[in-house]
């Protein structure tokens, strides 16, 4: 390991080989921080707070801190951050409080760039990028590779599809389906996010049929349950079509049409 030795480091965190310190970063109370991760100066990692392999933080990073929630009271939750995270400057990352999955959640492979905020109870999943001051309020899923546009705040409860991705500046207060495009104060829907499905491998074949899906549900007159029952029965039984139809299904907040 490689410690500065003007960092501060608890005697109850746990460091695995290959762990960086820069200066003055303090690692606090029951903190696991996995192999190889580097630590860059002035990061403060609070308390209960789990970080894989290979990850990158910045300084100024503020990872571990108390939720900004009225209700929380002390309880011990943690945040989990998974392996190969790259984690900008000014970047903040709450716990949770007790109520719903009662942890923080990141995946891997993530990249938030500098100044995001992951909010309490937020559950992020893989190869996701964060774009400069996108910001999360509490209990917000978002799914693999999603992307999230600078300057876009999204509203507590929300759920981001896989494969999406978010205009800048834009205010969403409805959930995202996967494989869309969305944009605006409030979001609307923009069509697919074609250019990133082709990108990460996705068939002609598979984008003609979430094409045909989407136009259904979203450009027919029908009702959702209507257009839902209809693409069920003419559109191909694909995987990617069944997570579009069950995200749909889902939604507690609505759906960004």
């Amino acid at each position: 390991m490689n410690i500065h030795p003007t960092a501060f480091i608890s005697p109850d965190a746990t460091l695995e080989e290959g762990v960086e310190v820069g200066p003055y970063s303090i690692v606090g109370p029951d903190v696991h921080i996995g192999k190889n991760t580097v630590i860059g100066p002035h990061v403060v990692i609070e308390s209960r707070t789990d970080i894989g392999e290979g990850c990158r933080i910045s300084p100024f990073a503020s990872i571990g801190g108390a939720p900004q929630d009225l209700k929380y009271r002390g309880e011990e939750t943690r945040v989990v951050i998974g392996s190969h995270n790259t984690i900008r400057e000014y970047v903040t990352i709450n716990r949770a409080t007790i109520s719903d999955i009662g942890v923080t959640i990141i995946g891997d492979h993530n990249l938030l760039m500098a100044y995001c905020h992951v909010a309490h109870n937020c559950k992020l999943g893989s190869h996701i990028v964060m774009a400069n001051a996108a910001n999360l309020a509490g209990h917000i899923h978002v799914e693999d590779f999603a992307i999230i546009g600078g300057l876009t705040g999204v509203h507590q409860f929300t759920r981001i599809g896989a494969h999406c991705i978010i205009g800048g500046a834009s205010a969403v207060t409805k959930d995202i389906p996967p494989f869309v495009m969305a944009s605006g104060n409030f979001a609307k829907l923009y069509g697919l996010n074609v250019i990133g499905l082709k990108r990460r491998g996705f068939t002609d074949e598979t984008i003609g049929a979430i094409k045909e899906a989407y136009r259904i549900v979203f450009r027919s007159s029908l009702l959702l349950s209507a257009a839902i029952k209809k693409v069920e029965e003419v559109v191909e039984d694909l995987p990617e079509i069944r997570q579009f139809l069950d995200f749909i299904r889902k939604s507690e907040r609505g759906i960004c049409r």
